[in-house]
């Protein structure tokens, strides 16, 4: 049996009740069109540019009132959302977190591992990395699921761990910030961690101008197989298990490899 997931791309705004209300929209769209998973964007719940002192105040905890309202529109479309959260921080920074919600509540959450001190940015100054645990994995019709943040993308360790913990498909969700060669990296290293580790990869991402779009999910042999573009929408696409058998079968990359993956001290 297939599973539906939808990647739904919009640009969330410093209005944490506007993000709410048009993720409500996006999940409806995507429900209407049968998915049972929908992924939006990493900073769904607050997002300003550049970062200022309003993240702090705008953070919540991972059952706050953002997360409720996720799973208000769970409830209400009989799917699970996957979204990105402000989270509050221990200190002066706050967390970079995903939620993955159902009518039941949170079944899963990840704190962004990689903070994007890279191209000029310096997200360490606001954010506070997120622990090394256990990769969050849960299960949905069947379907194993995985779930990590933007620039950890970079690092093939991270979806290889959640890969040797069972996940079938890997969500995104992200904030890739435009520049020279970035929706080129974006686009090759989604396919590069669908191809390595034979799964399902569904990434959403903000739209331009700050984000470089183009939301998408990519099969196991790097397919992609639904787009979303450059404005706010949703792309839906069917994802089938037992693709992932038949791909190992022809594949066996994971079974072959000599190399595991540990922390660095």
């Amino acid at each position: 049996m297939t599973v539906a997931v939808a990647v739904a791309q919009f640009a969330p705004v410093a209005d944490t009740g506007r993000n709410i209300a048009e993720i409500a929209e996006l999940v409806a769209v995507a429900a209407d069109r049968g998915a049972r998973v929908v992924v939006l964007p990493e900073y769904s719940s607050y997002f300003v540019d550049p970062f200022d002192a309003s993240l702090r105040a705008n953070a919540q905890p991972v059952d706050g009132p953002f997360t409720v309202a996720l799973r208000e529109i769970a409830t209400t479309h009989g799917v699970t959302v996957v979204a990105g959260l402000l989270e509050t921080g221990e200190g002066e920074r706050v967390r970079n977190t995903v939620v993955a919600v159902d009518e039941t509540g949170v079944l899963a959450s990840y704190r962004k591992l990689h903070l994007y001190d890279a191209f000029g940015q310096r997200e360490s100054d606001w954010v506070e990395p997120g622990e090394i645990v256990r990769p969050p994995v849960f299960a949905v019709d069947g379907l194993r699921l995985g779930i990590m943040t933007c620039y950890d993308l970079r690092f093939p360790e991270v979806t290889r761990l959640l890969a040797d913990a069972g996940a079938e498909a890997v969500l995104v969700a992200a904030e890739w910030v435009r520049g020279p060669l970035k929706e080129h990296h974006w686009r090759t290293l989604l396919h590069a961690r669908a191809i390595e580790n034979t799964v399902f990869v569904a990434a959403s991402d903000h739209p331009p101008p700050l984000g470089v779009g183009h939301s998408m999910v990519v099969d196991p042999q790097g397919a992609e197989v639904a787009a979303v573009g450059t404005g706010t929408g949703v792309a839906v696409a069917h994802l089938d298990p037992e693709a992932i058998s038949r791909v190992r079968r022809v594949n066996p990359a994971l079974a072959l490899r000599r190399f595991g993956v540990v922390p660095r001290d």
